[in-house]
């Protein structure tokens, strides 16, 4: 679900606080898209709500929400944008959120 050795490169490139810094804006604006997701929006508005969702998340290591993403925002491209289950993508999301901090807490415990 998450590619630690991706978190762990990032953290060392731009520094423990740096990485949760970052790791929080993301968080923050994940949400936000998630909830644009799930509240009905159409065509353009989810490939491009996929869209960052997926660079976002292969920034942080979050490999699986980013591979969910890039279906779902090809699917949209072709004019399939209502075939995109976008529960699976705010489930996977959750988890993938839930995990990292999870990992941060117990690192900033450390």
């Amino acid at each position: 679900m998450i590619d630690w050795r991706r978190v762990e490169e990032l953290r060392e490139e731009i520094g423990a606080d740096g990485f949760v810094e970052i790791a929080d804006m993301f968080l923050d604006e994940a949400e936000q898209a998630v909830r644009a997701l799930q509240s009905g929006i159409g065509g353009a508005q989810i490939e491009g709500q996929l869209h960052f969702l997926k660079g976002s998340a292969l920034n942080l290591g979050l490999s699986e929400l980013a591979a969910i993403c890039q279906e779902g925002e090809r699917k949209a491209a072709t004019g399939l944008g209502g075939s995109i289950d976008v529960d699976q993508v705010a489930a996977v999301y959750r988890e993938s959120r839930r995990q990292l901090l999870e990992r941060l807490a117990t690192d900033s415990a450390a």
